[in-house]
C-alpha cells in the first residue's frame, strides 16, 4: 500500500507540478517506484503491486483530462516498461539493495541504460502510431524517465532498507526536520537566486552525518520536488525559458545527490564494519564467559568427583593397611587385603592423574624449583617400583654416567615432578613387561647440565601406528591395554606436558614383543647443594605422647585417624564438626589439631578461623588440613584460613606421620606459611 501511494503521488507531482502536463520534460519518478517494488517483493505482491499501479495511473491520468485511448495506451506503456526494466535487473543478480558505491554504481548505470533503451523503442512507437517521424518527441519521453530512474529507483531502495539506519543517531522528527529545511531552502533559492543553490550542501551534509543514506535519500528527495515548482514559478512554463534553468537544477541535484550519496553510503559502512565488530567482541566475550563458567564447571567438577572418591578411598585404603599389620593374618586374607590395596591405590591414581591433566591445561602446573640430585631422584623412582619387579621376578638395573656416587650432582630441578614423570615411566615399564629386565639409565653432562633418562623394559612393545599419538590424552595402545593393565592413558600426557613445561623432551623407540625404550632430555642448570639436601630422617622429631585433636564428620575417618596416631604414640581426642573443635581447642592442652574441611554445622576453615581469633596461646596451636579437597585452589584457601599444612585423603600413614612431625618440630612453620603438599 504504501508503495502505491508513493507512485500515486510521484505520478500526480510530475503531472501537475513539474510542468508534464504542459509538455515541459522534467523528471518522471513514479515508474522508479515501481521497478523498486517489483524487485524488493515477492511474486504474489508483485502482481498486486503492478494492478494498483496501472489502476492509479489510469485513474490520475483521466484526472488530468486526457482521453481514454490515450492513458490507456499510456498506462499499458509505462507499466510494460517498469515491468521489464525490474525482469531484467533480476536476471542480471543486480543488488536489490544499496548498501555501498558499487551496488549503487551498478544500479543506477544498469537501469539509466535499460530506462534509455526502452524509453526510445516507446517513442519511436508513440511518433509512428501518430503518424510522424521515429526521432519526433524523443527528448520527451526519455530524458525525463532516465532522471527520475537513476535519481529515484537508488533512493527508494534506500529508504526501503531499515538496516541503513543501524550506526546513525537521527530520530525520524530530526530527519524530517532536515527535509523540511531543505525543501524551503531550494524553494527560496531557486524561485530567487539560483547562485546561491550551494546552501543545500548545508541540511544535506547534515543529513550525511546524523542520518547515513536515508536520511540523503530523504532530504535530497525534498529539494528537488520543491525546486522543480520553484524554477516553474519564476520562469513560467514557455519550454524555451524554462528548459534551461530547469536543466542546470536538475544538474545540480544529481551532482548533491552523488557526492552525498557516496559519503553517506561510506559512514554506513564503517558504521556497520563498527556494529559488526562491536557483536564479534561481545560474542568473544561471552565465549570467554562461557569457557571460563565452563572451565570453573570443570574444576568443580573434578574437585567434587575427588573430594567424593577420596573421602571412601581412605577408610578403604587405610584400614586395609590396618588390618594387614595384623601379624595373625593367614596368608590367603593377606593376598585378598593386597588385592583390595591394589585396587584402592590404582583407583587413587587415576584421581590423581585426572587432577594434574586438568591443572596441566589450565595451565596451572607451576614448576618449582630447587637444588636437586637427578641420580637420587631416578634411585628413588627406581626403589618405589622395585618390590613390584621383584614379585614379577623382573631385573631391575640402573645405571649412571656422568656422575659420582659420593659426590652426586645438583642441579635445579622440581624433583617432585620430574620424580613424577620418571616414577610413571618406570611403574609403566614394570607393568608391561611379564619376563625380563626393566633398565634405568641417566646420563650427565655436567659442562653443559644437559641430563638425559632412558627407562628400558623387554615387555609387549608399541605398533608403530601408535606410537606417533602415545602422549595424547586418555590414549593407549588398544582397548585391550586398560582391560588387561589398567589406567586412565593420562600419565604420559602429563609427562610430556611437565617435560615441555621443563623446557625438556620426551620420546620413544618400541618394536611390538620386544620392549620399550622411553628417554628424556632435560637441560638443567648446576647449583651449589646445600647442606639440607639429602637430610637424614634422623633430624625429625617424632611424635612422642603428643594431644592431637582430631576433627572429622564422618565416623569412619575418625577411627582410622585415631587408630595411625594411636600407633605413632599420639594421645588422640576427637570431635564431629568445627563447634566442638573450637570448644575442644579453647579448653587448651593440644599440641596439634588435624582438621577435616567439608563438615557440617561449622566447616574446617570457620573453625580455623574461629582457632586463631582466640585469646591466649591456643590462637597458635598448629592445625593440619585432612582432606579429599587437593586442588590448588583448595589448599590456598586452608592457607588463608590460618591452617599450617596439608594432607590429602586417602591418607598414607607415611604422609600424615612425616606432616605431624613437621608440625611439632621446633620452629615449625607459622600459619602464614606456605602449605606443603604432602
Amino acid at each position: 500500500m504504501g508503495l502505491s501511494l508513493a507512485y500515486a503521488g510521484c505520478m500526480g507531482y510530475s503531472l501537475l507540478l513539474a510542468g508534464a502536463t504542459h509538455g515541459l520534460p522534467t523528471i518522471w519518478t513514479a515508474n522508479a517506484v515501481l521497478v523498486a517494488g517489483l524487485l524488493v517483493m515477492d511474486r504474489k505482491d508483485r502482481w498486486t503491486l503492478l494492478g494498483l499501479t496501472a489502476l492509479l495511473h489510469v485513474l490520475i491520468e483521466f484526472s488530468t483530462g486526457s482521453p481514454p485511448p490515450q492513458l490507456l495506451l499510456l498506462t499499458t506503456l509505462d507499466t510494460l516498461q517498469a515491468a521489464a526494466i525490474a525482469w531484467v535487473l533480476r536476471m542480471l543478480r543486480l543488488p536489490s539493495r544499496v548498501r555501498d558505491m558499487r551496488s549503487l554504481t551498478l544500479l543506477v548505470a544498469i537501469s539509466a541504460l535499460l530506462t534509455t533503451v526502452s524509453s526510445v523503442a516507446i517513442s519511436g512507437l508513440l511518433a509512428v502510431q501518430r503518424g510522424l517521424a521515429v526521432w519526433t518527441g524523443l527528448n520527451d519521453w526519455t530524458m525525463p524517465n532516465v532522471l527520475g530512474m537513476a535519481l529515484a529507483l537508488p533512493t527508494v531502495l534506500i529508504l526501503l532498507d531499515a538496516r541503513l539506519m543501524r550506526g546513525f543517531r537521527v530520530q525520524p522528527l530530526e530527519a524530517a526536520g532536515l527535509a523540511l529545511i531543505a525543501a524551503l531552502t531550494a524553494a527560496a533559492v531557486f524561485s530567487t537566486q539560483p547562485l546561491l543553490q550551494s546552501l543545500l550542501f548545508a541540511p544535506a551534509l547534515l543529513a550525511v552525518f546524523r542520518g547515513g543514506p536515508r536520511a540523503v535519500a530523504l532530504v535530497i528527495t525534498a529539494s528537488l520536488a520543491a525546486t522543480i515548482p520553484a524554477v516553474l514559478r519564476k520562469t513560467g512554463i514557455d519550454p524555451a525559458i524554462a528548459l534551461p534553468p530547469l536543466h542546470q537544477a536538475l544538474m545540480f541535484h544529481i551532482v548533491l545527490y552523488g557526492v552525498c550519496m557516496v559519503a553517506a553510503l561510506a559512514l554506513s559502512r564503517q558504521a556497520r564494519l563498527q556494529t559488526l565488530l562491536l557483536r564479534g567482541q561481545a560474542v568473544a566475550r561471552a565465549a570467554q564467559a562461557r569457557a571460563i563458567a565452563a572451565n570453573a564447571a570443570k574444576s568443580d567438577f573434578l574437585a567434587t568427583i575427588s573430594h567424593e572418591i577420596r573421602t571412601p578411598l581412605n577408610s578403604v585404603l587405610g584400614f586395609a593397611g590396618l588390618v594387614a599389620d595384623d601379624p595373625g593374618l593367614s596368608a590367603e586374607s593377606r593376598r585378598r587385603l593386597d588385592l583390595i590395596g591394589r585396587a584402592g591405590r590404582s583407583l587413587a591414581e587415576i584421581v590423581n592423574d585426572l587432577l594434574d591433566f586438568a591443572k596441566v591445561e589450565a595451565g596451572r602446573m607451576d614448576l618449582n624449583l630447587a637444588p636437586a640430585s637427578p641420580a637420587r631422584l631416578l634411585g628413588d623412582a627406581v626403589a618405589i617400583v622395585a618390590p613390584v619387579a621383584e614379585a614379577k621376578g623382573l631385573s631391575l638395573n640402573v645405571t649412571l654416567n656422568g656422575d659420582e656416587a659420593d659426590q652426586p650432582a645438583v642441579f635445579a630441578l622440581d624433583e617432585v615432578r620430574l620424580g613424577q614423570v620418571l616414577l610413571n615411566l618406570l611403574a609403566n615399564a614394570v607393568k608391561f613387561t611379564a619376563a625380563g629386565e626393566v633398565s634405568a639409565r641417566m646420563d650427565l653432562d655436567a659442562s653443559t647440565g644437559t641430563l638425559r633418562f632412558e627407562i628400558a623394559d623387554t615387555g609387549i612393545g608399541i605398533a608403530p601406528e601408535v606410537q606417533s599419538r602415545l602422549f595424547q590424552r586418555f590414549s593407549q595402545a588398544d582397548s585391550s591395554i586398560s582391560r588387561s593393565y589398567g589406567g586412565a592413558g593420562l600419565g604420559l600426557a602429563i609427562s610430556k606436558a611437565l617435560i615441555n613445561q621443563m623446557g625438556g623432551q620426551i620420546g620413544v623407540h618400541s618394536v611390538p614383543d620386544q620392549g620399550s625404550r622411553f628417554w628424556i632430555t632435560l637441560p638443567a642448570t648446576p647449583v651449589v647443594a646445600t647442606a639440607a639436601l639429602g637430610a637424614g630422617s634422623q633430624d625429625r622429631v617424632m611424635p612422642g605422647a603428643s594431644r592431637v585433636l582430631l576433627v572429622d564428620d564422618h565416623p569412619m575417618n575418625r577411627e582410622l585417624g585415631h587408630a595411625l596416631l594411636t600407633l605413632a604414640g599420639c594421645v588422640v581426642t576427637t570431635a564431629e564438626d568445627g563447634v566442638q573443635a573450637v570448644a575442644a581447642a579453647r579448653d587448651g592442652g593440644f599440641d596439634l589439631i588435624l582438621m577435616d574441611v567439608h563438615m557440617p554445622n561449622m566447616d574446617g576453615l570457620a573453625a580455623t578461623r574461629a582457632i586463631r581469633a582466640l585469646p591466649g596461646a591456643v590462637a597458635g596451636t598448629p592445625i593440619i588440613a585432612l582432606s579429599a579437597d587437593v586442588m590448588p585452589e583448595q589448599i590456598t584457601r586452608c592457607r588463608l584460613a590460618g591452617m599450617n599444612d596439608h594432607v590429602a585423603k586417602p591418607i598414607h600413614r607415611e604422609s600424615l606421620i612425616a606432616a605431624v612431625t613437621r608440625a611439632l618440630a621446633p620452629g615449625a612453620a607459622a600459619p602464614s606459611a606456605a602449605l606443603g603438599s604432602s
